[in-house]
């Protein structure tokens, strides 16, 4: 990156939880939102070949990182979520922007564009869903039981689940164990990158990350698809284990006039997997609808 400079800061959310963001480069804004328990580092990638013509936002969602969980934990749901990135884009003075989701970040810009269809110009969404993805994934419903598991454990026994949280994550088995699940393509992808993101796993509450996988559950934003009216482009990995290509078909078959990418050996993080055949693709998205 060539002299941007990055530009950070907080800006107190509708209920005062301070909402940790940053800032590069100028030009037509691009708000990037990670996933669930996902750091900006996911968007490294993007951010250095985007910040080049555009002004690319990041923000930390309440309860991750350098944004601390709401006082009153009622207020961590994805509505919540919402309201943070449209607080920001008001913080910063935005009316219109492209926003660009990875994977329960399409979940949570789904739901913004219920909300604020306003706000958006574009959308662009990787390795996305729109309702419940653990359903029947990997064939069964086990992700789903283990998780009802791990919920009612931790409310019985919280520290030692939290503690066996932290354990499991730092296990140097969690990153093949996770790639082979179709998280990471470890051919592709930078080992550093998978690094820093199990450290950010393993550094979260483990109360916040069952409440948000839970609203994550319980939403479905199918009925939002056939109403969106902006340009729209989804790409998909092909070895994407944790989000399969149907979710994204889903998604293309219902967005009236959006375009799809499918990328041959993208896993869960294609963005991360495949950087610049990504970014080049975007950036002929956004060069076709004149968005500079």
């Amino acid at each position: 990156m060539n002299d941007i400079i990055k530009q950070t800061g907080t800006f107190p959310s509708f209920d005062g939880t301070p909402i940790y963001y940053e800032v590069r480069g100028s030009g037509r804004p691009i708000f990037l939102c990670y996933g669930l328990a996902c750091l900006m580092n996911h968007w490294t990638h993007q951010v250095r070949h985007f910040s080049e013509r555009y002004q690319t936002i990041l923000l930390d969602y309440r309860g991750h990182h350098r944004s601390p969980a709401p006082q009153n934990r009622s207020d961590l749901t994805l509505d919540a979520l919402c309201l943070d990135i449209k607080g920001l884009a008001d913080h910063l003075e935005i009316r219109h922007a492209s926003f660009w989701g990875h994977s329960l970040g399409v979940q949570i810009l789904l739901r913004l564009y219920d909300m604020h269809p306003e706000l958006v110009s574009n959308f662009v969404f990787i390795n996305g869903f729109a309702s419940n993805p653990i359903q029947g994934m990997f064939g069964t419903n086990a992700v789903s039981t283990l998780f009802e598991l791990m919920k009612e454990g931790h409310k019985m026994w919280p520290e030692v689940f939290a503690f066996l949280w932290r354990k499991g994550v730092e296990n140097p088995l969690s990153i093949p164990l996770s790639a082979l699940a179709g998280g990471f393509n470890l051919n592709l992808t930078s080992l550093k990158d998978i690094e820093v993101y199990a450290r950010g796993v393993a550094a979260m509450d483990l109360s916040i990350f069952l409440t948000l996988f839970e609203e994550m559950m319980n939403y479905d934003a199918t009925p939002v698809l056939d109403r969106i009216q902006v340009p729209t482009l989804i790409i998909s990995g092909n070895k994407d284990g944790v989000t399969p290509t149907h979710h994204q078909d889903l998604m293309h078959d219902l967005i009236r006039g959006s375009q799809i990418l499918k990328v041959p050996y993208g896993s869960h993080c294609t963005q991360l997997d495949l950087p610049e055949f990504v970014n080049l693709r975007i950036d002929r998205f956004l060069d076709e609808l004149h968005y500079r």
